[in-house]
């Protein structure tokens, strides 16, 4: 049976190296990665070389690379409204797309809304298939009720909300969206999974656990790892 918390643990016996080519100073791209865990290289280039950039490596082989002006959306995360999101998108598509199944550390609030707003933008720019989302209380669902009625009305999503904390009625009387009590001890866990209806293109999630120093976790355009963390979510 697939646990939120086994599929996080499977998530972090992978070996993601990234190494930083740099021509000049970079900025605070190389202390965020190295804050959040991950194993990090730097390497000069010369002053006429290209521009600064990184190599991303998983389990050995090449998985992806992104300049360092890609990379400035980790540094200021784009909190933008699903549909909102014409160039953001496009950009943070890229980011998204080249670091997932990485496992950070320490991510804070900002960073796990920023990438929340991808998955949801993905489900609300293709407006059909399944969206399940974890929320850790009901008042943290009352802070993206916006966000979710948008999704509700403008698309035929069907979207499930998990929470430990129905106490607000209020939230529930949204049509298309499906209110589930309880789950794999959700108020551990920030979670999305969005199925891509069927193509495994579109398909993807995020799942982080809150710690003392804020959220360790991954985000994946993986199908199969999505239907996983749905199905973690689902109990």
């Amino acid at each position: 049976m697939t646990t939120l918390e086994s599929l996080l643990a499977d998530a972090q016996t992978r070996n993601v190296r990234i190494t930083l080519y740099q021509r000049g100073e970079t900025g605070s791209i190389g202390g965020w990665f190295e804050s959040r865990g991950i194993d990090m290289e730097r390497r000069s280039l010369p002053d006429n070389g290209p521009e600064s950039f990184v190599v991303i490596e998983r389990d050995g082989g090449f998985a992806g690379a992104l300049g360092t002006a890609e990379l400035s959306w980790l540094l200021e995360p784009p909190i933008v409204r699903p549909g909102d999101r014409n160039g953001i998108s496009a950009g943070y598509s890229a980011l998204f797309d080249a670091l997932d199944d990485t496992v950070f550390t320490a991510m804070t609030r900002r960073e796990l809304l920023a990438v929340s707003r991808e998955i949801e933008d993905r489900a609300y720019r293709t407006g059909t298939g399944v969206l399940r989302v974890g929320f850790q209380t009901a008042a943290a669902f009352d802070a993206q009720l916006d966000a979710y009625r948008a999704l509700a009305t403008d698309t035929t999503l069907e979207i499930h909300v998990h929470s430990v904390d129905p106490d607000d009625g209020a939230l529930l009387d949204i049509e298309g969206i499906t209110y589930h009590e309880g789950g794999d001890a959700i108020d551990q866990y920030w979670a999305l999974a969005f199925d891509g209806d069927g193509d495994d293109g579109r398909a993807c999630g995020l799942l982080a656990q809150e710690c003392t120093a804020g959220y360790d976790g991954f985000w994946t355009d993986d199908a199969a790892t999505v239907e996983r963390i749905s199905a973690g979510l689902a109990g």
